[in-house]
């Protein structure tokens, strides 16, 4: 599997099916002359676990030459320039299938190969507010939609997407033998991630948004309370018998027969701010949490990375890096991703497997030697 891409969606992509067993070489151009291109931070994408790396020059003779043989090599390709640049390049989808006609080629994009926004420049926060998560999530402090704590459309609405996509691709190629070009556009995987909102103002004219139903802050049965301590828990107590055990744990049982009556609303939660004020965050949640009430910690990074129930699953690794050393990082943590053998030893960034990857794909020595002295591959 080749991906052209150092960051995204697609990075994203690459990793979900790394670790499921993918061979992922990441294919980056080759050193520039004013010095090293710009890159994520060494942890990012985790580091390039159980990946290799080639250098190429795609703006060179040479250097398309070693991508195509390596595409017709490959099983799938991920990429994610803006539409038309691998066209370009000549290194577009009919191309390279005219080639290997079994290739499962995924363009990854904010918006899609082809539409009005097709051009557009984009990040995350640009996705989540065009297929309107923003929107529809509460407010913050100043009013305006939110800015949330993870890139959501990069890794649901688009590397996951694109993931899924790959799969059922070569689900398909496995039964006729054929590739396919893969159009994942991270905007159409926010509708996606919206569906239930969107579904119900298609079926009804409705407008769903902040306190629109339940899933949304309508109700005090799901919603976020603030401790004694000043730390916040969350409650999602959306069925009645877990609402009946909320309210008989705050001390407030009264409320259970009421959990959907708009008129008391405020009264509710007025009441259950004070009880939670009672007691600090994790004393509230050794009490609730086991008690079939749907509550549970809102905790900071720094929590996550040491919590026990996470812990108990194993979701940390830790790993050798040639230059930074020893470090934690999380492991595969999707179903039925396979477990690793720790410590495991990260990939050196200073070292490329273009020559034996180029060889492996029918490329003559002498040749791949000769486009390392011209500097088209590294």
């Amino acid at each position: 599997m080749l991906d052209l891409s150092s960051v995204g969606p697609a990075s994203r992509c690459t990793r979900v099916l790394a670790d499921y067993g993918a061979d992922v070489v990441k294919v980056g151009p080759v050193p520039s002359r004013e010095g090293a291109l710009v890159e994520p931070p060494f942890f990012s994408y985790s580091a390039l676990r159980g990946m290799r790396r080639v250098q190429v020059d795609l703006k060179s003779e040479g250097g398309r030459r070693a991508f195509v043989a390596l595409a017709i090599w490959a099983d799938v390709l991920v990429e994610s320039f803006r539409p038309g640049v691998m066209e370009r390049l000549g290194l577009g989808y009919e191309r390279l299938a005219a080639e290997n006609p079994g290739l499962v080629y995924c363009s990854t994009t904010g918006f899609g190969q082809e539409g009005p926004r097709s051009g557009w420049a984009g990040h995350d926060l640009d996705y989540l507010a065009i297929g309107g998560f923003l929107a529809a999530t509460g407010p913050a402090a100043d009013g305006g939609p939110p800015v949330p704590g993870a890139t959501l459309a990069d890794s649901a609405a688009g590397g996951l997407q694109a993931a899924l996509a790959v799969s059922a691709a070569l689900v398909e190629r496995a039964r006729n033998g054929r590739g396919r070009h893969l159009d994942v556009a991270v905007a159409d995987g926010v509708l996606w991630l919206m569906s239930l909102a969107i579904d119900e103002h298609l079926a009804t004219g409705s407008s769903p948004g902040p306190g629109h139903d339940v899933l949304t802050g309508r109700y005090a049965c799901y919603d976020t309370y603030p401790a004694g301590d000043g730390r916040w828990l969350a409650v999602a107590a959306i069925e009645g018998k877990f609402f009946a055990n909320l309210c008989g744990a705050l001390g407030c049982p009264q409320w259970s027969s009421h959990q959907y009556d708009d008129e008391v609303q405020d009264e509710i939660r007025k009441e259950f701010r004070a009880a939670f004020a009672a007691k600090s965050r994790d004393e509230w949640v050794e009490t609730l949490g086991p008690a079939d009430t749907c509550v549970a910690p809102v905790q900071e990074v720094r929590e996550v990375a040491a919590d026990p129930g996470f812990e108990a699953r194993h979701v940390v690794v830790e790993a050798r890096h040639p230059t930074h050393g020893a470090l934690r990082q999380l492991g595969p943590v999707l179903a039925g991703a396979a477990p690793l053998e720790e410590p495991v030893d990260l990939p050196d960034p200073r070292v490329t497997d273009t020559v034996e990857l180029l060889e492996a794909a029918g490329v003559d020595r002498a040749l791949v030697d000769e486009w390392s002295r011209e500097g088209v591959v590294a």
